[in-house]
């Protein structure tokens, strides 16, 4: 057996074996080493690391893998520090909740059970509840931290464990390299407490939810146009998620009549059974809302992955359903938004919305025509969530998004958060339907007004260790031998995160870049046009955005315009040796 493992595996699954873990963790183990070496090599081959974000893995014994030993070790590790850093309260207090894939109500009772035996409040979900939320409960109860057990839209066999700070936000620096650096030094799983406190550990639910969705209702900018459009007909599916518990809640208290289950994934399911993936980014997880919207024909469908953090939608185009992405999801939002603070005489010129380095630019136009600020940040919500940290009481955070489909409006969640957004979304569509238009049309009149922005995403897989030594030594490469072009316009502007360098290549002026150290690199062309270049965080593939615009002077002219867009993508692809 020896020579077929390898012996980092052996030791770390023998450690298992004569550590203090349960009889049919040890016989799991066992059963791998006489049956299954490589499930073993899988499941032992490494640590599964508390990274930025927390814990996401497979499911299983190991570990590698998802389980209650690596979830009360991490854990343990995150009340390590949140003793150290509050040292001066006298209760320190945790929110905690999970989605609605397999194991993840387990996970949150270890969870709740480790913190409490080290003497911290818990506030816990009695049952399923959506990310946005937990961030919402954080800030509601005072806590100085929160968990929220999920593997956001990844396929059945992950979960995952994101951990929040006391504003409500995800782990950021430094306290996110310092979670890790103790969750690191738990040498022993003795080390651990499991022993849970019940004195200390509150159950919470629907009066929670009350305030949360009444915060939500104090959202609307347009309450009559729904009440004489609360007959637009919206599709809504869960898909199998969390949604269900308050997305529709949501959008009847907003005055939304005929909103459309779709039957088959309402009820929240860990298997995912009726999609190959749960991810509203994938045309396939919308199919069946589609067609119900296209049989009762509805104008509007809306689906949210199984952790209600990021929603994809689907609009009326004629006879037919058109998807968006992201960043036109997003852009109608932000334009809707301006226009009706606009309307409603509610900019003061202290407003501000945020978005990523790799979201569309349209968005920055947008802004800029009503004098809005716009701040860029680092992928992640986790740094829009910073942002709004850094100006609260001193500037408003109107709404924000990234092309990944996630979006917030307001500032009592610190997350992306999908119940706000299908409430926004729908209200948007309500609003631009009280004028005679529908949210195609829509989007074709920002195109005329601000130009017409394309982006693409293109991911290169590259598995394994081999595979993660080839995306770094092709950021490398880029590093050296930037493109001098793109699409035959010259490349002005390299922006290197890593450095924090934005040079200039016509002038060679360099200047400093005011954001956190990160691997990105991002390429400007003297047309307009952008490719940002980031390996991928969660996965073994680099990330490719592109982005291109070109005027549009008539809606008519939309699919021509896109299609010469479309070939401006297909030479940056050319010219970036992807091809």
């Amino acid at each position: 057996m020896s020579t077929r493992i390898d012996q980092g595996v052996m030791d770390r699954a023998n450690s298992w074996l004569n550590g203090n873990y349960d009889e049919e963790t040890k016989n799991a183990i066992k059963e791998m080493m006489e049956n299954n070496p490589q499930e073993l090599t899988e499941s032992f081959y490494r640590d599964l690391e508390f990274g930025t974000g927390g814990l996401r893995g497979i499911m299983g014994v190991g570990s590698n893998r998802m389980n209650k030993y690596t979830v009360g070790a991490a854990t343990q590790g995150m009340a390590n520090y949140l003793k150290k850093n509050f040292t001066d309260l006298d209760i320190i207090k945790v929110a905690i909740a999970c989605d609605s894939r397999n194991n993840s109500d387990y996970f949150a009772q270890i969870t709740a059970d480790v913190f409490s035996a080290n003497g911290i409040k818990v506030y816990l979900f009695d049952a399923l509840r959506p990310t946005p939320e937990l961030s919402f409960a954080i800030r509601h109860f005072g806590c100085q931290g929160g968990i929220v057990i999920t593997a956001s839209h990844n396929p059945k066999e992950y979960n995952g464990y994101k951990a929040y700070w006391d504003d409500g936000g995800q782990l950021i620096s430094p306290h996110d390299k310092n979670v890790i650096t103790e969750v690191l030094n738990i040498k022993d799983i003795s080390d651990v407490k499991f022993a849970g406190n019940d004195d200390l550990i509150e159950i919470i639910g629907e009066e929670v939810d009350n305030i949360y969705l009444d915060k939500i209702h104090s959202l609307t900018l347009s309450p009559d146009a729904i009440k004489r459009q609360k007959d637009f007909k919206i599709v809504y599916t869960p898909i199998h998620g969390t949604g269900v518990t308050l997305v529709p809640k949501a959008l009847k208290l907003f005055g939304f009549e005929k909103v459309d289950m779709v039957d088959e994934q309402a009820t929240p399911d860990g298997n995912f059974p009726t999609v190959k993936s749960p991810n509203p980014e994938e045309s396939a997880a919308l199919e069946l809302a589609i067609k119900k919207a296209i049989d009762i024909d509805a104008d509007l469908v809306m689906a949210t992955d199984p952790d209600a953090d990021r929603v994809g939608i689907a609009i009326r185009k004629g006879d037919e359903m058109v998807l968006l992405n992201g960043n036109q999801a997003a852009s109608l939002l932000i334009y809707y938004l301006l226009t009706k603070w606009k309307e409603l005489g509610k900019l003061t010129g202290n407003e501000f919305i945020v978005k990523t380095i790799v979201t569309s630019e349209l968005l920055a136009k947008i802004a800029e025509k009503d004098n809005v600020e716009h701040f860029d940040v680092l992928t992640g919500f986790k740094y829009i969530a910073d942002i709004i940290k850094r100006f609260e009481g001193e500037k408003t955070f109107i709404g924000g998004g990234e092309e990944s489909y996630g979006y917030l409006v307001g500032d009592f969640v610190r997350d992306k958060d999908a119940v706000i957004s299908c409430a926004m979304i729908a209200e948007t569509a309500a609003w631009a339907a009280d004028k005679g238009i529908g949210l195609y049309d829509l989007l074709l009149d920002i195109y005329v007004e601000f130009g017409l922005y394309k982006e693409k995403l293109i991911s290169v897989v590259r598995k394994g260790k081999s595979g993660a030594e080839e995306i770094q030594n092709m950021m490398k490469d880029f590093r050296a031998n930037p493109p001098v072009s793109l699409n035959s316009s010259k490349v002005v502007v390299i922006n290197d995160y890593l450095t924090g360098i934005s040079k200039n290549t016509e002038t060679g002026v360099e200047e400093k870049i005011d954001l956190p150290s990160s691997n990105v690199l991002q390429f400007i062309a003297a047309d307009g046009g952008k490719v940002s270049v980031r390996p991928s965080g969660t996965e073994p593939k680099i990330k490719f955005y592109f982005g291109v615009v070109a005027p549009l002077v008539h809606k008519s002219d939309f699919e021509k315009v896109d299609a010469q867009l479309e070939d401006s993508i297909g030479n940056y692809v050319s010219d970036l040796g992807l091809d």
